[in-house]
């Protein structure tokens, strides 16, 4: 009798993805009968055994490098020799190898300049497909070389390649960890997944493998990137960088994005979303991909798990330059995993900013001091039950370190303060998103007054365009009249007249509602001219619409340019948000600011 057993292997997604690194999970029978799910590496063998992975790749089947959703026919024998990366080596027919060929043959050329300094190194790579060595691909495609070479008369143009297929199946080892990343070379592939207990004396395998074959690997999507459109009304000083992005010395880029916690990427809510591309390993790469190609100088994003804060986003982010802030909800009302629990991010790049101060909002606290002074002791309980939600905000001092061309003091430090929220409220409690929205512009009143700072306020307020919260932060009221003031059961929104603000905020997006000239027109089709809002920054099968936002204090900085919005042809057809391009259900919001001088009095 085994005294450790594998009862069970398998993979989060039976679709894997280039680039999206793929971890079996396990259930595993300790001796003493126990279940678990942690691994058994060789270096702390259980009873004597350990458990060994091996990862291969079904390589009977090629694909065409120039039409990936054909299987390859025939190989280029040169490709393989130069060392070229074996995809790019595959073609679906002599037509198509014939009609690539001009753009085919700088490969040869390139690689022709290189030095092969290891003349081994060739015998491995035919050795992958052969084990004769002999030059000949007989597991992808055929036995035997073309006897002709593709020819124009009779001077050959091409180099000899293999053009029949073989019915014969050949794996090839391509890991012996426990996770796998496939690669390029894997497209079209079928990945097999082995797991055997092995006896740590003997080092051989105990019982049978457990094995799990994938379909065959695709390509990461990749969505048409969007463009930054310059809105301000004067030539920009800025350059585009080497990666496009705009750049300018006097101004910077904040992004906002609720990235859809895992724990709400249910195929109940998302069921038209396949689920593979709603899996964690896949969504996480996705995107980590998208928001680092923004090249943001300040990134705010909601719904962050706090593990995958600590685990994944930290450290991949710190690797681009980023330093990392993090608020975690509080859990008066959330019953699970408190390592689940998600919360709002900011990172900012060091090079570009440094860290002053950090305030940490809690709107439970905000309710528990509320209710002590404005509810009666009676209605205590009820009132903290509606109240409290566990939402939080994080506001962020940063201080620029790059030069604020046009400010009033050239010497004076610049400060800048970034407020980052997600107001999850049920849409029946009106009375609870106004509360903490205007909770969290008061705090921000007093460090403005405290002060004298541009502000920021980024994020999810779940508020569509012309509600009450919305209003509240863009017109610095609300109408006393508006309707949802109707629903206040606790009071807490009386008299009308105190729901105020002094911050002179404005949405970052209006100029698109409000410009002319080049690009902006394409632009406008894209937003709501009632509200100067977009029509939609969350799209789901039940619903779209606008629910985020970047606000700014228009008397300290003008906008520069904005990120293009999509529309509904940006999307996958007959789909909504997240899918396999778009890992979020919301949209990501991007402006570039200036600082600006305040007006004098």
């Amino acid at each position: 009798m085994l005294s450790l057993s594998v009862l069970r292997v398998h993979l989060p997604s039976d679709i894997p993805i280039v680039g999206c690194e793929l971890t079996p999970y396990l259930l595993l029978r300790r001796p003493d009968k126990t279940v678990t799910t942690d691994d058994v590496p060789e270096s702390a063998p259980l009873d004597g055994h350990f458990l060994r992975y091996r990862i291969q790749s079904d390589r009977k089947v090629a694909v065409c490098s120039v039409h990936p959703t054909e299987q390859a026919t025939l190989q280029c024998l040169d490709c393989v020799k130069a060392k070229i990366p074996v995809a790019k080596s595959y073609h679906c027919s002599p037509k198509c190898f014939s009609d690539a060929w001009q753009h085919h043959r700088v490969l040869h050329d390139h690689a022709a300049s290189a030095v092969n300094e290891n003349g081994n190194e060739e015998e491995e790579i035919f050795g992958r497909f052969n084990s004769t060595g002999s030059g000949v691909i007989n597991s992808s495609l055929s036995g035997s070389a073309s006897s002709a070479s593709l020819t124009n008369g009779s001077t050959p143009l091409y180099p000899a390649a293999v053009t029949q297929r073989s019915g014969g199946e050949t794996w090839f080892e391509v890991g012996r960890s426990k996770t796998y990343t496939p690669s390029v070379d894997d497209i079209g592939h079928v990945l097999k997944f082995e797991c055997v207990v092995v006896d740590a004396e003997t080092k051989q395998p105990v019982g049978h493998p457990n094995t799990i074959l994938t379909s065959r690997v695709i390509p990461a999507p990749s969505p048409v990137p969007r463009r930054l459109i310059p809105v301000s009304g004067v030539d920009m000083m800025g350059q585009l960088d080497s990666d496009g992005r705009m750049s300018s010395s006097g101004t910077f880029t904040v992004l906002s994005y609720n990235i859809l916690s895992d724990s709400f990427a249910s195929s109940e809510l998302y069921s038209y979303c396949p689920s593979w591309a709603l899996s964690w390993p896949y969504r996480r790469q996705n995107l980590l991909r998208e928001i680092v190609g923004y090249r943001a100088d300040i990134v705010c994003l909601q719904e962050v798990q706090n593990d995958h804060f600590e685990e994944f986003f930290a450290p991949e982010m710190d690797k681009h330059g980023y330093q990392a802030l993090y608020k975690r909800k509080t859990n008066e009302v959330y019953g699970g995993n408190i390592h689940t629990i998600d919360g709002c991010a900011t990172f900012f790049r060091r090079e570009r900013f440094s860290h002053v101060k950090k305030y940490e909002v809690e709107f439970n606290k905000a309710a528990q001091s509320l209710t002590e002074v404005a509810v009666q002791s009676s209605q205590k309980k009820a009132a903290l039950n509606r109240l409290v939600k566990d939402n939080v905000a994080l506001i962020v001092v940063l201080e620029a370190k790059f030069s604020n061309q046009g400010a009033d003091n050239p010497g004076k430090r610049q400060l800048l303060c970034v407020a980052n929220t997600h107001v999850n409220v049920p849409p029946e409690l009106k009375d609870v998103k106004i509360w903490q929205v205007h909770t969290l512009l008061k705090g921000l009143e007093k460090i403005a007054a405290s002060a004298d700072i541009p502000m920021l306020v980024c994020g999810d307020f779940n508020s569509v365009p012309g509600s009450a919260p919305h209003s509240l932060l863009a017109m610095g009221k609300v109408d006393p009249l508006h309707p949802e003031l109707l629903v206040d059961p606790l009071a807490i929104l009386r008299p009308h007249s105190k729901l105020t603000h002094q911050l002179p905020l404005v949405s970052a997006y209006s100029p698109f509602a409000r410009g002319v000239g080049l690009g902006l027109e394409h632009q406008r089709r894209k937003m709501d001219m009632t509200t100067n809002e977009p029509l939609f920054t969350n799209c789901t099968r039940d619903f779209i619409g606008t629910l985020d936002y970047i606000f700014y204090t228009a008397d300290s900085l003008a906008v520069e340019s904005l990120l293009e919005l999509l529309d509904e042809d940006s999307l996958r057809k007959d789909t909504a948000l997240p899918s396999p391009e778009w890992s979020s259900d919301h949209i990501a919001l991007l402006a570039e600011f200036r600082f600006q001088p305040r007006p004098r009095c």
